[in-house]
């Protein structure tokens, strides 16, 4: 009952990560020219910002490998904090082997709905829990990179454009509402464009260039806006 429950309580993240992952699908076939290896970077990450950053690597013609491991280490460091807080969490019987397996489906939606829960979540809850947002994932990504290959360009570029506007879509709001939020992307923005068009920074590559400006933009926040130790365990209130 409580897989089913699990199941029953990530059906809506699983939808959603499906219409997000389809506009990934399509940017990562086209930059792949592999639906194959485009659905196999999904099934082994569950990542929306990690799995973008990562490709517009890919995309750059100075990406190197070095560069996609640092900056998806440092974009998705966050869910080493989510996995500290969530241990505290689950039950007795949630040993260590299952933790580890376990893990690779902690998402901001899926920890979120797991701490909502009243008393303790075990291993069956949260397996059922993360089920359908992985298939959704995986299955929107599968769905989006063959379409790229079937529809005319026309519809593709329009349909790849949907990837950005999620990402606005999730930023703009947290902005507006979060003071913290606004500084740093605004900090980020200004360290684009200086890696973009100051000469001096333009010839550092695209992988770099995203890992140092999450990185100042992080720090520059945590020393403007320190969190105190019981805001730091509550769920998050935002989207992946």
């Amino acid at each position: 009952m409580k897989f089913t429950k699990g199941v029953k309580d990530g059906l809506p993240i699983g939808i959603g990560y499906f219409a997000v992952s389809f506009a990934f699908g399509i940017n990562a076939g086209a930059v792949l020219h592999s639906w194959i290896l485009a659905t196999f970077i999904s099934m082994t990450n569950l990542t929306s910002a990690g799995q973008f950053a990562g490709l517009n690597i890919m995309a750059s013609a100075t990406g190197t490998l070095l560069e996609m491991a640092v900056a998806s280490l440092f974009i998705n460091l966050r869910y080493s904090l989510m996995a500290i807080s969530l241990s505290q969490k689950v039950d007795s019987n949630f040993g260590t082997l299952k933790r580890i397996l376990l893990s690779t489906g902690i998402t901001d939606e899926i920890y979120a709905v797991a701490m909502s829960k009243p008393g303790k979540v075990n291993a069956k809850y949260f397996l059922g829990l993360m089920v359908l947002p992985y298939l959704g994932w995986s299955g929107g990504t599968l769905t989006g990179a063959v379409c790229g290959q079937i529809l005319p360009d026309m519809v593709v570029n329009a349909l790849g454009v949907a990837l950005y506007g999620m990402f606005v879509a999730i930023v703009v709001p947290a902005m507006k509402s979060h003071r913290p939020t606004l500084v740093a992307v605004l900090i980020a923005i200004a360290l684009s464009f200086a890696f973009k068009f100051v000469p001096v920074l333009s010839g550092v590559g695209a992988g770099f260039a995203i890992i140092i400006c999450a990185v100042v933009a992080s720090l520059v926040c945590a020393a403007l806006f320190p969190i105190d130790g019981t805001s730091a365990n509550k769920p998050p209130q935002e989207a992946r």
